[in-house]
C-alpha cells in the first residue's frame, strides 16, 4: 500500500502506467492495482496485490493544479525476493473467546495490522476489541508484534495482514508480508442416530445478498466439497437429506440433515461466498449410534 498525499494521479508524459482513477472516495480496480481517492484527507491510496519483480520501478503521485500546471512526487518501488516472507498462518478460535495474532516486523519500521474487506484490500481495523503489545527479539533486530482480539464474534472472521510501515514527507509505504487466516470454531451439534440436525450458521449481516453454502470436510475456493448452497433470488435449496435455509432478517443460515447416519458425522464449514474467497465457520457433527451399534461417530 502507498500513501500519496496528493488528491489525484495525474498521466504525464512517460508515466501513463497507472492512471488518474476517475472516481472519489471509493476504491477503484485499475489493472493489476486498486486505486482510492480520499478528498476529505488529500491522500491517494494505491493498493498492490501479489507484487511482482514488474511492479518495481519510477512512479509519479501529482495533482493537475491547471491546465499547464502540475505538481507531483516521484517514488521508485524496489521488489525484492525474502525466503521469510510472504508468511501464511492459520488461527482457529472458538466463538466468544479471545485469539493471540503475532508477526514479526523489523525493529526500525512501525507495525501495521489490518483486515481484508470483500475487495481484498487490507484496510485498519477498529481497536475497540484490539490490544496491541511490542516486544523485541533477542538479536534484537525484529520486533515481536502480538494482536490479542477478544470476545471473537462471526464478523472477525477473515483474512488479517500485518507488516511494516515507513514515512517520508509525503508518502507512506505500507508492506505487508504476514497473512493470517483467522477461522472460528461453533460448538458442536450431538444428535442420534435417525434423527435430524440443525448447523446454525450466524453471518455479519453484510452478507446477506451473498450465496451461502454448506461443505463437508474441506471447504476452500480450489478443492472444497459442497454440500447445498442458496442463491440470491432463492432463500432456501434442498435435496434429499438436506434443506439449506437462509433468514436474512435475523443474519442466519441453517443446514438441517435428516434421517441421520455414520457417515453423516464429521466437520462441516459454513461459508459466504464473497468474490475470490470465502469467509467461514465450522462445527463438528457427532452422531451417537443406537443401541447394538458401535458407539461415538466424530
Amino acid at each position: 500500500m502507498i500513501k500519496c498525499e496528493h488528491p489525484q494521479y495525474k498521466e504525464s508524459d512517460g508515466c501513463s502506467e497507472r492512471k488518474n482513477p476517475g472516481v472519489q472516495d471509493e476504491w477503484m480496480e485499475n489493472g493489476d492495482v486498486s486505486l482510492y481517492d480520499d478528498t476529505r484527507a488529500g491522500v491517494l491510496m494505491v493498493f498492490f496485490r501479489e507484487l511482482k519483480a514488474a511492479d518495481a520501478g519510477t512512479y509519479r503521485c501529482g495533482v493537475n493544479v491547471s491546465h499547464y500546471t502540475e505538481r507531483f512526487t516521484e517514488l521508485q518501488l524496489s521488489v525484492k525476493h525474502d525466503a521469510k516472507y510472504p508468511k501464511s498462518v492459520t488461527e482457529f478460535v472458538h466463538l466468544g473467546k479471545e485469539v493471540n495474532i503475532t508477526c514479526q516486523i523489523p525493529e526500525e519500521h512501525e507495525v501495521h495490522f489490518c483486515k481484508e474487506d470483500d475487495n481484498h484490500i487490507c484496510q485498519n481495523i477498529s481497536l475497540s476489541k484490539v490490544t496491541q503489545m511490542n516486544g523485541s527479539s533477542e538479536r534484537n533486530e525484529e520486533r515481536v508484534f502480538t494482536v490479542i482480539i477478544s470476545n471473537v464474534s462471526v464478523r472477525d472472521a477473515g483474512v488479517y495482514w500485518c507488516g511494516a510501515e515507513t514515512r517520508d514527507t509525503y508518502l507512506t509505504f505500507i508492506s505487508l508480508n504476514t497473512k493470517i487466516q483467522l477461522s472460528i470454531i461453533m460448538p458442536p451439534v450431538v444428535r442420534h442416530e435417525g434423527e435430524s440436525a440443525e448447523i446454525i450458521c450466524p453471518y455479519d449481516s453484510i452478507y446477506k445478498s451473498k450465496p451461502k453454502s454448506l461443505c463437508k470436510g474441506k471447504c476452500s475456493t480450489r478443492d472444497r466439497n459442497t454440500l447445498n448452497e442458496t442463491v440470491r433470488e432463492e432463500k432456501e435449496t434442498k435435496t434429499d437429506r438436506l434443506t439449506l435455509n437462509d433468514d436474512v432478517t435475523a443474519s442466519v443460515f441453517t443446514g438441517t440433515i435428516t434421517g441421520l447416519t455414520a457417515e453423516d458425522a464429521g466437520k462441516y464449514w459454513c461459508a459466504v461466498t464473497l468474490e475470490r474467497d470465502l469467509n467461514y465457520l465450522y462445527t463438528h457433527l457427532i452422531v451417537i449410534m443406537n443401541e447394538g451399534e458401535e458407539g461415538l461417530f466424530i
